[in-house]
């Protein structure tokens, strides 16, 4: 699969593609990640990719021809047809585990980080399939939330977890948040692991992770809870 971010600012992602686990699927040659610089494709001669906004307003806006241009390059380049366009946005629809299985089955993703006050209009009309928001609160760009959602889709891609790091047990699975974890010691600070957890009997072990799922998503997510209960 492969990853297109466009961005004003490129260098922060690399340390995060650099290390740990994003890294391995990267050497494997499972993923592939391409950064491009907005600023690159911009026509004016200062490389100025914002401007104000027309009827006033607070701010400044990223102006259409860069973004375009930036969009151009990379599907002329890489072959791209019907490309996914996901721009990071608050006004877009809040990410959840199904929206981002469906991301997961893509060739390739561009994903789009908007800065300053967003984008020009004509572009979100132009290239971008799909709005997404990470939550109910406002950052600064959109280049964290593009982070998030690269790594929400590349775990889901075979290959990307070794066999120690399977996410078919964790939270939102089946409407469930995920149980409890416990590791040495068996004591800490007078807490104890639970007795079943060392028990060796697997079958009471999976019944006891189940049970404390869906207690904690019964408790914190009421939500879910029901979407599970109807199934």
């Amino acid at each position: 699969m492969r990853f297109h971010i466009m961005t004003l600012f490129p260098e922060i992602f690399n340390s995060y593609f650099g290390e740990s686990i994003m890294k391995r699927a990267i050497e494997k040659g499972i993923i592939e990640v391409f950064v491009y610089n907005i600023r690159d494709f911009s026509a004016n001669k200062h490389k100025k990719v914002d401007d104000y906004p027309f009827g006033g307003g607070a701010g400044m806006l990223m102006t259409p021809q860069p973004i375009y241009d930036t969009y151009k390059h990379i599907v002329d380049t890489h072959n791209i047809e019907n490309p996914r366009v996901i721009y990071l946005t608050p006004k877009g629809k809040t990410l959840k585990q199904g929206i981002v299985k469906g991301f997961s089955k893509e060739e390739d993703i561009i994903l789009l980080c908007g800065h300053y006050e967003g984008i020009d209009q004509r572009i979100i009309d132009l290239i971008v399939t799909d709005e997404i928001s990470i939550g109910d609160y406002v950052l600064t760009g959109g280049e964290l939330p593009a982070l998030i959602l690269v790594d929400a889709i590349a775990r889901l891609i075979p290959g990307v977890l070794n066999q120690n790091e399977s996410f078919e047990d964790e939270s939102f699975e089946n409407d469930l948040l995920e149980y409890p974890h416990y590791t040495r010691p068996r004591e800490f600070m007078g807490l104890n692991v639970p007795d079943v957890l060392l028990s060796g009997n697997h079958q009471k072990i999976e019944a006891w992770r189940k049970e404390q799922a869906i207690e904690i998503t019964k408790k914190r997510r009421k939500d879910l809870y029901k979407k599970y209960c109807k199934k």
